[in-house]
């Protein structure tokens, strides 16, 4: 029997070292402990969760900060516990204060996975709400085009060309997959 802690922030430049002290305290040995930045919107894109779930054995225990760095919608939550329970794992949630091994806890998992859920579609529909208004004053003009990195033209050519790979180009550039894809579109728009 394991203890396991799972960390997420939501992109590459965020911190995650609030959480590792949480694993710290709680003397969760480093092998132990998996991080990931990746946003938390769906549980498919999230190869860390993945590989940790995969390993996790009947009688290991599951250690998140909150809920919403494990899940950000009741569906996906709920599945994770669900694939937990039936494998024997034990989640905890430290900020809730939720133990899986009790019907209440069970209960209480449930409640917050819908609150937090209702929490962010509540913001989602706030930002649409301040970018509407935004753009009817004339503040708010959409996302600034992105700007394409030194050296782009040779590399886009050669991967036009056949001589090097799209995956080629991300890594010499080091750019990110939906970057990289924004890019190539720009360009193309931009040459026709």
């Amino acid at each position: 029997m394991k203890t396991y802690f799972y960390i997420r922030v939501s992109s590459r430049e965020q911190n995650t070292i609030r959480q590792e002290v949480k694993a710290k305290e709680h003397n969760i040995p480093v092998e132990n402990v998996y991080i990931e930045k990746a946003s938390g919107k769906n549980i498919i894109d999230r190869p860390v969760l993945s590989n940790m779930m995969a390993i996790l054995k009947s009688g290991d225990k599951l250690i998140v900060d909150s809920i919403s760095r494990f899940a950000r919608n009741t569906k996906d939550l709920i599945e994770l516990v669900d694939q937990l329970n039936n494998k024997g794992v034990i989640f905890v949630s430290l900020k809730e204060a939720i133990d899986t091994t009790t019907p209440t806890g069970m209960f209480m998992l449930t409640i917050f996975g819908a609150v937090a859920q209702l929490e962010r579609d509540y913001l989602k529909d706030r930002q649409m709400e301040g970018i509407a208004i935004a753009v009817t004053e004339g503040k708010y003009k959409g996302r600034k085009p992105i700007e394409y990195p030194k050296l782009w033209d040779k590399y886009y050519k050669m991967m036009s060309e056949g001589n090097i790979s799209g995956i080629d180009v991300m890594k010499i550039l080091d750019l990110k997959k939906t970057t990289f894809y924004k890019l190539v579109k720009q360009y193309k728009e931009s040459i026709q």
